[in-house]
């Protein structure tokens, strides 16, 4: 088996993942749609996406990138999915998008000559746009530490975003494609922040509702220990009205004779 084939059968396993991960919004969606609002949830990310995937699919088009069409499937397929919401709630944002779009395309296919030229330029504005989207995630580590909740990091969905950068990069290293690879090889790192965060935050919260130490009994005693030096404080002070009488009165009383008897004896 030859490297071409190798390399094929791994960006089609990238495709499947990837379309798997565009898909993921979709019950965000379903909630804006049902509510006709776009209530707490940013359109930002998805305006990114868009362009961004735009931006790929250019970039893996044979007059400026050739031998990338699993580059240009999956891309459209993402660029189709985020366009199903940004057309509906966007149009602002998608008009902005599709002029930025075409300012790059006149731009590319017009001042620069050979898809060697044209795959840099592309390349290098789709890595930036790459490196700013894949380091969105992490936004979500501040709202973490507030709330001392990992619920907002999805283990699987981290999961797969990181299979899906080491898919990618190992197609882009099979047939050297410097964009790809540097784009996927950051890919990992947000997702191993994420994850170191959870573990930590993990902790910190049993730390938090961690049991003292020491059997019960130890906890008892602790607490009587307590118990008898705030009495004994309270004895001297004077306060005696709380203490039964055994405490505060002799246990016996001494008559006049005696008293006298013993006066006398000392004499």
């Amino acid at each position: 088996m030859n490297t071409d084939t190798i390399r094929t059968i791994v960006g089609i396993i990238g495709n499947v993942i990837s379309f798997c991960l565009f898909l993921s919004p979709m019950p965000t969606f379903r909630k804006i749609w049902k509510a006709k609002t776009v209530m707490q949830f940013k359109p930002d990310p998805y305006v990114v996406t868009a362009l961004n995937c735009a931006v790929w699919v250019f970039y893996g088009m044979p007059f400026v990138h050739p031998d990338s069409l699993l580059v240009v499937t999956i891309n459209g397929i993402g660029l189709f999915i985020e366009f199903l919401y940004i057309m509906k709630k966007l149009s602002i944002f998608l008009g902005v998008e599709i002029i930025l779009f075409a300012i790059l395309v006149f731009v590319t296919l017009t001042f620069l000559h050979g898809t060697k030229n044209r795959s840099m330029l592309v390349g290098i504005l789709a890595v930036i746009m790459n490196v700013a989207m894949y380091a969105s995630p992490l936004t979500v580590m501040r709202r973490v530490i507030s709330t001392k909740s990992v619920k907002f990091m999805p283990f699987y969905l981290s999961l797969a975003n990181f299979c899906n950068g080491g898919i990618w990069f190992a197609y882009a290293f099979l047939k050297f494609d410097p964009y790809i690879l540097v784009i996927n090889y950051i890919h990992s790192y947000p997702m191993v922040w994420e994850r170191y965060l959870e573990q930590f935050s993990s902790s910190f919260m049993q730390n938090i509702t961690k049991p003292p130490t020491g059997t019960m009994k130890e906890s008892q005693m602790k607490l009587n220990f307590k118990e008898t030096r705030t009495q004994s404080k309270v004895i001297d002070r004077g306060s005696s009205k709380r203490f039964p009488s055994f405490i505060t009165k002799p246990r016996f009383q001494v008559s006049e004779s005696a008293r006298y008897f013993f006066n006398s004896s000392l004499k």
